[in-house]
C-alpha cells in the first residue's frame, strides 16, 4: 500500500524576510534617533518585530498533516513539534472573526494535550495560505468532517 506524503503549512519565507528586514530598519532608526524617548520606543518596537520573526522561524512548519495508517497532525510550537494522533483531535472547524473591519477566516482545532483540552487557532499568517484550503485538505484526508457550524 502506498502511503500518502505529509503536507506542511507555514509562514512564507518571503514574509519572514520582510518582517526581519523591517525589524532591522527599526534598529537602524533607533540608533539614529536624536532623543532618548524616541530611541527607547523605536528600540522596543524593533525588538518586538525581530522577536515575532524569530518566533515564526522557530515554529516552522506550523502545521503538518501526516495521513496514512496512523494519521496525525504535527503542530510547530515554541517548545518544539507536538504530535496529535487522530484519537486526540476532538474537532476541526472553520470560523470567521471580525478584525480591523473585515472578516478573517481561522482554522480552529480542539485537541487533548496531556490531560487538558487545548484550542489551536491558525490564520493565514500561520499557514501561508487560505485556511479554507487547509481545512479542505484535512477533510479530504479524513481529519475533519464537513459540518454546518
Amino acid at each position: 500500500m502506498n502511503e500518502a506524503q505529509p503536507v506542511s503549512w507555514s509562514t512564507p519565507v518571503a514574509g519572514l524576510f520582510a518582517v526581519a528586514g523591517g525589524g532591522l530598519l527599526l534598529v537602524a532608526a533607533a540608533i539614529l534617533a536624536k532623543d532618548g524617548p524616541s530611541r527607547l520606543l523605536v528600540g522596543i518596537g524593533a525588538v518586538a518585530v525581530l522577536a515575532m520573526a524569530a518566533l515564526a522561524v522557530r515554529q516552522r512548519p506550523r502545521l503538518t498533516m501526516i495521513p496514512g495508517s496512523k494519521p496525525r497532525l504535527v503542530v510547530g510550537t515554541l517548545t518544539g513539534p507536538k504530535d496529535y494522533p487522530l484519537d486526540r483531535i476532538d474537532r476541526i472547524r472553520m470560523v470567521s472573526y471580525r478584525r480591523i473591519g473585515r472578516k478573517s477566516a481561522m482554522l480552529e482545532i480542539d485537541v487533548r494535550h496531556n490531560d487538558a483540552e487545548r484550542l489551536l487557532i491558525f490564520g493565514r499568517w500561520d499557514l501561508g495560505t487560505n485556511p479554507h484550503d487547509v481545512y479542505d485538505a484535512l477533510v479530504v484526508n479524513g481529519f475533519a468532517s464537513v459540518t454546518s457550524d
